[in-house]
Order: C-alpha cells, then sequence, then structure tokens
C-alpha cells in the first residue's frame, strides 16, 4: 500500500515508517522538517500544520493515512491547527479521492482536564466525521530502542547520581508498550479492516509503578541503586508550569499531569482485538543491554537546561557589563589593541546589546541551534580578532582570552544537544 503518514519526524512516527518500510508498504512521510526522512530514504511531503496546505497534491497515489502528528505542548491556536484543523482539511480531501481508511494516534488518557487532552479528544471527533474508515489508536505510554520527550525524561531521572526523583508517590502505574509493537497494531489495521471503527488502547501485559519503572532503568543503565525522592504534588506541578513557560521539552504541565495521574490501557481488550502479544516492560529491557549512548544520553538530558540558563548567565552579565561599566574599568586592560578608546568603548556597548539580546533569546528558547551558531560567530570573531591585535591577552594571569576556548567547547556542546532530530 502507499502510506501518507503525518507527523513522520516525530518519536511514533520514525518507528512507523520504517516499520510499514520493511513490511513492503511505500511512505509517504510528510513533516515540518523533511531533511532527515530525505536522508532516511523516505519519499516525502513538507507541511507546516499551522499553515494552508494543499493535501490534494499529498494524497496524489495514497491508499489510506496515518495520522502520527501531535503537540504536547503549544499555543491553543498552534494545538487547533495540528489537532483538528489541518487533519479535518486532509481527511476532507482524502475523502475525495477516495482513499480507503485512516489511523489516528491519540493518546490513552485524554479524559483529562488539560489542554493537550482537549485537543486530542477534538481530534478525534474530526476523524470519526470524515466519513472514511477510521481506526482510533490511544496508546500507552511508548518505549523503545530510542527515546523522547518522556520516556527521554524517565531515562534521565533514572540516571541522575545520589537520588531518584519520583512525581507524587511513584505508585501510579503504567503499562509501556514498545514502538515496534505499536507499529504493527498500525500495520494489522491498515492490512485488515477488522479494527475499522474501533478504539483501541496498545499498550503492554506489564503494570508497573513509576518508582519500580525508575528503578529498573537505573539497573538497565548500570547504575547502583539511589534513594528515591517523593516530589510533592504542587511541587511537581510547579515545575512542569516553569519547564513549559521556559520550553523545558517534556518537562511540561501536561508531562507531570501523566505522571501524576499514570498511564494504564485495558490489555485483555487490546489482545481480543488485535490478537496481538506485545511484549511487557521488563522484557524491553532485558531484550538488549544499555549502550553508551543510552548512558550518555541519559545523564546529558537535564545537563542540557542547565547548559543553556549557564549561557543565559554569561551572555547577560557579559551584556550589562558591556552596557554600563565605566570606561576607564576595561580601557586599561586593553592598551595592545590599536584602536582609540572611543571606538573601543563603542566596540563595547554594541556588543554589550548584542550579549544581551542573545541572553534573551536563550531565556526565551527562540531559535536555539542557530541562536548557537550565533553565539560560536561571536566568541570565536572577537576572540580571533582581540588575539591578533593584542596577543598578550592570551597571557594574562586570569585567563583573559584562554577562558574562550571552553566557552567555545561549551556553546558547541549546547548546538549538539539542542539539534534533537
Amino acid at each position: 500500500m502507499h502510506i501518507f503518514l503525518l507527523g513522520a519526524d516525530g518519536f511514533i512516527g520514525r518507528h512507523i515508517a520504517t516499520h510499514l518500510r520493511q513490511h513492503g508498504h511505500h511512505v509517504m512521510a510528510c513533516a515540518r522538517r523533511i531533511s532527515a526522512l530525505e536522508q532516511m530514504g523516505f519519499t516525502t511531503f513538507q507541511a507546516d500544520l499551522t499553515k494552508p496546505v494543499n493535501w490534494a497534491e499529498a494524497l496524489e497515489g495514497c491508499d489510506a493515512i496515518v495520522n502520527a502528528a501531535g503537540l504536547l505542548n503549544g499555543s491553543e491556536a498552534h494545538m487547533h491547527a495540528v489537532h483538528s484543523k489541518a487533519p479535518a482539511a486532509l481527511y476532507a480531501a482524502a475523502k475525495q479521492a477516495n482513499l480507503r481508511k485512516i489511523i489516528l494516534i491519540s493518546a490513552v488518557g485524554i479524559e483529562a482536564n488539560t489542554p493537550f487532552a482537549r485537543h486530542r479528544s477534538e481530534g478525534e471527533a474530526v476523524a470519526l466525521a470524515s466519513g472514511l474508515p477510521t481506526v482510533i489508536l490511544r496508546p500507552s505510554m511508548v518505549l523503545g530502542e530510542t527515546s523522547y520527550g518522556g520516556s527521554s525524561l524517565m531515562r534521565a531521572l533514572a540516571a541522575l547520581p545520589l537520588i531518584t526523583p519520583m512525581v507524587g508517590s511513584g505508585a501510579q502505574a503504567f503499562d509501556p508498550i514498545h514502538t515496534d509493537d505499536l507499529a504493527a497494531t498500525v500495520r494489522q489495521a491498515l492490512e485488515t479492516d477488522a479494527l475499522d471503527g474501533q478504539t483501541l488502547s496498545p499498550c503492554g501485559p506489564e503494570r508497573v509503578t513509576q518508582s519500580e519503572m525508575l528503578a529498573a532503568m537505573r539497573a538497565w543503565l548500570g547504575r547502583a541503586p539511589a534513594r528515591a525522592v517523593s516530589l510533592p504534588l504542587p511541587l511537581a506541578r510547579a515545575m512542569g508550569w516553569l519547564g513549559e513557560k521556559l520550553k523545558l521539552g517534556p518537562i511540561s504541565s501536561a508531562a507531570v499531569a501523566q505522571l501524576e495521574r499514570g498511564v494504564i490501557a485495558d490489555y485483555p481488550a487490546f489482545t481480543k482485538a488485535t490478537g496481538q502479544l506485545p511484549r511487557g516492560f521488563s522484557e524491553m529491557l532485558a531484550q538488549r543491554p544499555a549502550g553508551t549512548q543510552d548512558l550518555w544520553h541519559a545523564r546529558l538530558y537535564l545537563v542540557r537546561p542547565l547548559i543553556r540558563f549557564a549561557l543565559l548567565f554569561m551572555w547577560l552579565l557579559s551584556g550589562l557589563v558591556g552596557l554600563f561599566l565605566p570606561p576607564e574599568r576595561f580601557l586599561d586592560g586593553l592598551n595592545g589593541v590599536p584602536l582609540s578608546g572611543q571606538a573601543l568603548t563603542i566596540a563595547a556597548r554594541g556588543a554589550g546589546f548584542v550579549d544581551v539580546a542573545i541572553a534573551f533569546g536563550l531565556l526565551v528558547a527562540w531559535r536555539l541551534p542557530k541562536l548557537a551558531l550565533l553565539q560560536l560567530a561571536m566568541v570565536g570573531s572577537y576572540t580571533l580578532a582581540f588575539g591578533l591585535m593584542a596577543p598578550a591577552l592570551w597571557l594574562e594571569p586570569y585567563g583573559g582570552l584562554l577562558k574562550n576556548i571552553p566557552i567555545l567547547c561549551l556553546i558547541w556542546v549546547h548546538l549538539i544537544l539542542e539539534e534533537e532530530r
């Protein structure tokens, strides 16, 4: 079959795309960013769901739609566009083109009082109103060989030194499903009409608590046991709110709400409807050892925002110094630079303004990879310029220009960590 896969660049979308291709289906991978998908060998269609799209052109030659697009956080307008408005236009074009069916990847627990749950519910209603045979899949927590978002956060919490934080008591229940087993359910829904019209909750057979999951992940990563620390729910909610405002990825109100409530589904109903026997959580971990990449990713995941805010502090303080420090306080240290005091003062004030702008960009998470490149250019250019004009600055007793070398390395690491896909 020719499958149009919406949200193909996401964590779940990539696994579905790869699984379908492995089993002989042709995948039209649709995403806002398609360069990586093209390198992976997929036929692609670029679409920003917050803008009008020519879906008739996109669906040419396709047999069915798998919608794996979704936003955990975002503005009301963006959440509505991704979950409802754009899919409604897509489904209308699909009906006009006589496509066979729609498979929608939704989420379990959408009865929660969160924007994510509300928009997911609206997205389900839009799919059911399309007039095409529809299968809605509400997976439990999805884990796999790789991780993203909430699953990455769980690994990161499990890898912390000395303690293992939990949201609330840690007794919340989960029945995770492996990405490959979820993808197999999607393929079954595509290849047979037996599941048409059903709403299923793919999940694994093993129900574990949050504390048990974290302890097992920690052991899988080869870390010694650590003391479990319960985060009071008001504190966890405040951290989720702050993480949402500062755009700290999976640290959000919706993520905290999911961990607070647990994520469980009806395994007997799922297996009865599909005949599938997905692996359980313990089997997922036992299937392969954790590698270096797993340990590095888990330990660096929460270091990533720390690096961002360390750089923010550096640029903010540097900018304020450049804007307000009296010239006589810094001109003496630049005696070897062949520029007038007035020119150096103007340069300091201008650089201070740019530094404060960079700090603000880091605060609001404005295009962080591009902002990292700007930081590299800023530090690299004035290190090179002052190093050539006044070589003595390399030999200052408190480091002088030498400190810029590790700063450049830190910015480079920041750039690497901000490119997730």
